[in-house]
């Protein structure tokens, strides 16, 4: 079997798997994931440096960081893949420490460039994975998952063979194959074309009503389009946790007003500005505009038309702060 012209598109008719909670799950917007005081040190190194933090039922959480922030650290504690010095997790009510098996059944991982085994066909894959879960149903899991990972036109093909899109999400099949409440995704969309980034973080978001899903990203604009919380790390510790929406209000340049100065020196206009009580700082950009900032990040519009006066201005825009622009202000410092 071979992959298609477009190989890592969904079919616009594919439906996204049934949200339907199974019998006797938790009510929705219960608490999936509560994290208090977790702390990991790798020698001297902290990695992971006291956070606290819960995940609910319907939250999509990223994970937001520099290199070497404490993210894949934190996930990895999650899981029980690693220990924590100091601190505790519950998945679903369970502690991650007293029992990892009964919490491996509650989660769905998929690592930072998840091993497979590139010889076998999807299908086969699928089979061990349900094989090494002992799942009781396994031919109807890996129908679910082939199905809700939109893997049916390539499940006889080996994986060594598929696009880099396609084996992500032979990747989150297998994690998906026992139907768990929790996702822990690392770097989920890592290494993927623009193309293959829009399919992973579409079947991202139709995963999320019944359960809750921790991903980390470097990608902002992926948080931003997948996520409805946003925690940013930097050395271990949590900087930020809000909403995206909410933190894009909070970045820098949220709300600055740019025009074109056609008559008049941008210069005297921008010394005008600067001098408002409600003005952060205006500045003539290259090219000739002018953007003033400001100061508590609300639409000041009319307050700029009004300083103007007799300079006739044009291409007026009102910019929206960006989470990238956010991130780099609360990580300012810390190497990459």
């Amino acid at each position: 079997m071979t992959e298609t012209d477009h190989p890592d598109s969904v079919p616009p008719a594919a439906e996204a798997e049934a949200g339907t909670a199974p019998p006797g799950a938790d009510a929705p917007g219960e608490v999936l994931v509560s994290v208090a005081d977790l702390t990991k040190h790798y020698g001297a190194i902290r990695a992971v440096d006291g956070i606290s933090f819960e995940v609910r039922r319907g939250d999509v959480l990223g994970f937001l960081g520099p290199n070497g922030a404490g993210k894949t650290t934190a996930m990895k504690m999650i899981t029980g893949f690693l220990e924590p010095d100091r601190g505790s997790i519950t998945v679903a009510g369970i502690d991650v420490a007293a029992d990892r098996l009964a919490v491996s059944r509650r989660i769905g991982y998929l690592p930072e460039d998840a091993p497979a085994y590139g010889e076998m066909t999807v299908e086969a894959f699928l089979g061990f994975i349900g094989e090494a879960r002992e799942l009781e149903a396994a031919e109807e899991a890996i129908e679910r998952v082939l199905e809700t990972a939109h893997l049916r036109s390539v499940r006889g093909q080996t994986i060594e063979t598929l696009s880099k899109g396609y084996k992500r999400r032979v990747g989150l099949a297998q994690a998906l194959i026992h139907d768990p409440d929790v996702l822990i995704l690392d770097e989920p969309t890592d290494g993927l074309d623009p193309n293959q980034k829009a399919v992973v973080q579409d079947l991202i978001s139709s995963l999320s009503s019944d359960r809750c899903i921790v991903l980390s990203t470097h990608i902002l604009d992926e948080a931003e389009r997948v996520c409805n919380r946003a925690v940013i790390l930097s050395e271990g510790r949590i900087l930020v946790d809000s909403t995206p929406s909410a933190l894009v209000t909070q970045a820098p340049g949220h709300n600055a007003v740019r025009f074109r100065v056609t008559e008049g020196d941008p210069a005297d206009v921008a010394e005008t500005l600067a001098a408002a009580d409600w003005c952060a700082g205006a500045r003539v950009l290259p090219g000739g505009e002018v953007e003033a900032e400001p100061r508590d990040g609300e639409n000041r519009l009319n307050d700029v038309l009004a300083a103007v006066g007799e300079h006739r201005i044009a291409d007026v825009r009102v910019r929206e702060g960006r989470l990238d622009e956010l991130f780099r202000d609360v990580t300012r410092g810390v190497a990459a």
